[in-house]
């Protein structure tokens, strides 16, 4: 039966069921194509307690770091839901920030920090300047590394010799990582490093320091989850030497 001229019903059909086909694939891909992308994830997204036990100081540090672009925008809520941090770039043509290192101030009332930034799971969310969108989270916890203690040089020594250094520290159990520095504002130098757990030991290179010279030295243990407990120190080289003196080291 011939339903219109030179088109049999078996041809209309296939005609059809190929109309079908090509409509729900188109259908499917249209579909597909407005589904929203799930949020990246930050490249550093943490939050971590920090002391410096000589003086009695703690306080909130986050880091953050987007993209390979800067972040037009970001935002970190607290586990209780209050807006921790709320930046927002002041112009798109400033292509926006790409790493934050925010610190709060170190009351020393330690029980209103507790309270200001309780435990819990901390909400990351940005935008980069263009467009994509970044979210992530980071554990906060109150517990502080329990801290080590100088054994070379002494506190506050005096004629340190300014070659083979070797700083040393009691051993600390239960971290993840020792962070050192030296630093020395006048001349604008300062030296860091991330240690192994298990060293009780750093030597200080020997061209970093200078004779008859005050330095600032600091020891961090660290835990895992990213909680850090400091102390200080200071010591002053030597007008002329080298190594470390161990009659002036003694109390």
């Amino acid at each position: 039966m011939n339903l219109i001229e030179g088109v049999t019903l078996t041809k209309l059909l296939q005609i059809v069921s190929l109309a079908i086909i090509f409509l729900a694939f188109f259908g499917l891909s249209m579909a597909g194509g407005n589904q929203s992308v799930s949020p990246k994830p930050f490249k550093v997204a943490n939050v971590h307690f920090e002391q410096n036990a000589t003086d009695g100081d703690v306080e909130v540090v986050f880091e953050v770091k987007g993209d390979d672009e800067g972040l037009a925008n970001l935002k970190v809520i607290s586990p209780d839901g209050r807006t921790v941090i709320d930046f927002t770039a002041a112009d798109a043509s400033t292509l926006g920030i790409r790493q934050f290192r925010f610190e709060t101030p170190e009351p020393r009332d330690v029980d209103s920090l507790i309270s200001a930034y309780p435990e819990g799971r901390y909400t990351f969310s940005g935008t980069t300047s263009s467009g994509v969108k970044l979210k992530d989270k980071a554990s906060l916890r109150h517990t502080l590394p329990a801290v080590t203690a100088f054994l070379q040089p002494r506190t506050a020594a005096k004629g340190i010799g300014i070659k083979d250094l070797e700083i040393t520290w009691t051993p600390v159990k239960n971290l993840a990582a020792y962070i050192i520095y030296i630093e020395q504002n006048e001349l604008n130098v300062n030296l860091s490093a991330k240690l192994p757990n298990s060293t009780t030991s750093f030597k200080v290179p020997n061209n970093f320091l200078v004779p008859n010279t005050e330095y600032q030295l600091g020891l961090g243990t660290v835990m895992e989850g990213g909680n850090i407990s400091f102390i200080e120190t200071t010591f002053t080289t030597s007008e002329v030497g080298s190594g470390v003196r161990s009659e002036i080291l003694d109390p």
